[in-house]
């Protein structure tokens, strides 16, 4: 009986060594090229929002610079956009005028 207890635990052990050797042989494969091009897809589409985003804040870095400059050169010519004016809409124009005669004659 003891031999039979010792080729059942033999034959039992070889069996798990086989079948636990051969196990890594039926993992998931490398990926495949779908997978792979989903990468790149993701990658580029990460790029292109990136580039995007950029791109708009220069445009509102420039469209902020553009607009502090037109401020200023009314500032320059007269124009106090915090005074609580009556006269609003005159002395704005009135500050439009005097630039531009200023840029016209520089000109």
């Amino acid at each position: 009986m003891r031999i039979q207890t010792r080729r059942l635990t033999l034959v039992a052990a070889a069996a798990a060594l086989l079948i636990g050797g051969v196990a890594p042989a039926y993992a998931q494969a490398p990926a495949s090229e779908p997978a792979a091009q989903a990468q790149d897809a993701k990658a580029a589409k990460a790029q292109a929002r990136k580039d995007a985003r950029a791109k708009h804040k220069a445009e509102r870095k420039a469209a902020r610079a553009k607009n502090n400059a037109e401020l200023k050169k009314l500032e320059d010519a007269g124009y106090k956009p915090a005074a609580n004016d009556p006269n609003y809409p005159k002395n704005l124009q009135d500050a439009e005028k005097k630039a531009g005669a200023a840029a016209g004659a520089s000109q």
